[in-house]
């Protein structure tokens, strides 16, 4: 029996890691992937995080979880495939939640879903091979690695609109390439869009492939309506077709909002007692490495001050 399980070992999980041992929490980590550090361990370069500018992705998962093997944190390999009250505790009793997995079956009084999100892809030739060498998935972590270069983004909805208009404001040139002829975004963000004199909007296109040698240097592009092919030569593509939380196994348990994002405040408490969220799958406006760090932290406080005085 655990005090707590930890479901996923990004940022988020291996930050709760650490403060769990550090309060002397009896703990159990589950990662279904074979390396911890989620969707950074595909991040060339790292150049926001405080203190350590230009680290490369997998080498900063590598010191997340150090740091959490060095404190002792438990870990297994494994799947979850469901997450069960056995018994819903009382006031001064703690619940009693069953984690299942493929491998087998671990109890605890309290469970973080740390599980995080994942972006959707273009699925075209050459996006695999360019990631964190052109081709990128979030404009304000690698944004600034473009300054004074040519950059495309490729979207229609109001997270594409503000990362052509973040990337903007210090790139030479941005293209916004649509597969239709009218942006989805909100009227104000395309406001501001069209009224930048270094952004021009491709519609009625889609990429097809992705070129480059040792990184990105130019897109294969498709007109849609009268099937024309054209090249463009650009220095990185940002992809901003949607990004989904990891959610689906825990959606009907506790309350997500419509687009799947567990819904919880700063101290990670979800809508059933004894369950936290932390990370990119909890509703919230940024999600960067910092906040799921610090998601980590502030949801094993909240871990303590729910278990205190409580029977286990």
């Amino acid at each position: 029996m655990y005090d707590l399980i930890i479901v996923g070992s990004g940022p988020a999980g291996l930050s709760a890691a650490v403060y769990a041992k550090r309060a002397g929490l009896n703990m159990l980590i589950i990662e279904k992937n074979p390396v911890s550090g989620g969707q950074i361990i595909d991040t060339y370069e790292v150049d926001n995080y405080l203190g350590i500018p230009g680290v490369n992705g997998f080498d900063l998962a590598t010191k997340f979880r150090e740091h959490a093997d060095k404190l002792g944190a438990e870990f297994v390999d494994g799947t979850v495939t469901g997450i069960e009250c056995i018994d819903k505790g009382s006031d001064t009793k703690a619940p009693v939640f069953k984690v299942k997995t493929e491998e087998g079956e671990y109890e605890a009084h309290t469970v973080m879903l740390a599980t995080g999100a994942h972006h959707s892809k273009l699925g075209v030739p050459g996006e695999e091979e360019y990631i964190g060498k052109g081709v990128s998935y979030c404009a304000t972590c690698d944004g600034a690695f473009y300054r004074g270069k040519v950059t495309a983004v490729n979207g229609g909805g109001d997270v594409a609109v503000e990362d052509a208009i973040f990337l903007s404001r210090f790139c030479s040139k941005v293209y916004l390439i649509h597969r239709r002829d009218e942006l989805r975004a909100t009227k104000i963000l395309q406001d501001e869009l069209f009224g930048l004199e270094n952004v021009e909007v491709i519609w009625d296109s889609v990429v097809k492939e992705i070129k480059g040698e040792d990184k990105v240097t130019k897109l294969e592009i498709e007109n849609v309506k009268n099937k024309e092919i054209n090249e463009l030569n650009v220095d990185g593509i940002f992809v901003a077709i949607g990004i989904h939380p990891s959610t689906d196994l825990f959606a009907s348990m506790v309350e997500c909002d419509e687009n799947g994002y567990v819904i919880a405040n700063e101290d990670g408490a979800t809508s059933v007692p004894g369950v936290f969220v932390a990370g990119d799958s909890r509703k919230k406006r940024l999600r960067q490495i910092v906040t799921a760090v610090a998601d980590g932290a502030n949801a094993v406080t909240a871990v303590q001050d729910f278990l205190v005085g409580k029977e286990k």
